[in-house]
């Protein structure tokens, strides 16, 4: 199971891409809001009791000061995906920042910033080590976007790209 939180229900257009990914692929998930700066005591109650709630991967996306990633892995054994989310005064760069300069010894796996299906489709990978029936899914799904690609190829290498109409 994933848990999938973010600092605000602004966040949530972003943050739910990476929820489809994940009923995608058949994979558990909670989502729910979790501020680091607001509601400080949820985020430790949250990030303290994941492992015995049965989460295996944690998604959190946050913008601004972005600390909600970086918090949730400093309390929590489990592995944390950080979601940079776009904000207006930086376009995200504050967000992808602070999310990915984390202090030696607390790790967060970083996507680009509003990327919540890259962060979806980590999380299952993460949980394809584990779960044959989920890394065979996602060979599956790296297998139809090779042959996506390729079509393309072959059709705009025929038809030239005056012809090429994409699909």
């Amino acid at each position: 199971m994933v848990g999938i939180i973010m600092g605000s229900d602004s966040d949530l257009p972003v943050m739910k891409e990476a929820a489809k990914v994940l009923e995608d692929f058949g994979v558990d998930y909670e989502i729910t809001i979790v501020s680091a700066h607001r509601t400080p005591e949820r985020l430790f109650r949250y990030a303290a009791e994941a492992e015995k709630r049965g989460l295996e991967v944690i998604i959190a996306g946050a913008g601004g000061a972005a600390h909600l990633p970086g918090m949730v892995a400093s309390i929590s054994a489990l592995p944390v995906i950080g979601v940079p989310v776009k904000t207006s005064a930086l376009s995200g760069m504050d967000s992808l920042l602070s999310i990915v300069q984390m202090p030696r010894g607390v790790p967060v796996a970083t996507v680009a910033i509003n990327n919540a299906s890259n962060a979806g489709l980590l999380a299952a990978e993460i949980l394809g080590v584990k779960y044959p029936e989920i890394r065979k899914q996602i060979i599956q799904y790296k297998e139809k976007m090779k042959n996506e690609v390729e079509n393309k190829a072959m059709i705009l290498e025929k038809s030239g790209y005056d012809n090429y109409k994409s699909k």
